[in-house]
């Protein structure tokens, strides 16, 4: 009888011991806005460490040649050749209203991870944090030329 006891109480720990390993794993990347964006909660509060560097701007401007500008456009505008026609509105980087919306972490943690509805490619595996910063600090020059 003791033996039966003792079996039950070594699973209900093995058991109890797995639930809270389980429990502790990191949540998975999920949304964290209803658009499919991935933003971690402290998005908004970081900052370009290259905001305002003539140099990351060039580099960015360049950056973006490559990498944005078949989708955004030379100007920002959304309006490039693979240009999603139904979300030109949501692709068009120049618009003021957005810019308050959308701080430099924000624009940073949307084109790292990008998003699959409408499509926004991910960086994260093509580009380094640097780059990508980078090309935000550009995207913001955008947003003041209007």
């Amino acid at each position: 009888m003791r033996t039966r006891w003792s079996v039950f109480a070594i699973a209900a720990i093995l058991f109890a011991g797995g639930f809270a390993v389980s429990a502790r794993q990191a949540p998975q990347a999920r949304p964290s806005n209803p658009n499919g964006w991935i933003l971690p909660p402290e998005a908004d509060q970081e900052k370009n460490p290259f905001a305002g560097d003539p140099k990351a701007i060039a580099s960015g401007k360049e950056l973006y040649k490559k990498t944005c500008e078949r989708c955004h456009g030379p100007g920002g505008k959304g309006d490039g050749k693979d240009a999603d026609p139904d979300h030109m509105q949501d692709m068009d980087l120049t618009v003021a209203r957005r810019a308050a919306r959308n701080p430099d972490g924000t624009v940073f943690y949307k084109v790292w991870n990008g998003r699959k509805s409408p499509k926004m490619p991910a960086q994260k595996d093509e580009l380094t944090k640097e780059q990508v910063w980078q090309i935000v600090a550009y995207t913001q020059t955008l947003r003041s030329s209007q």
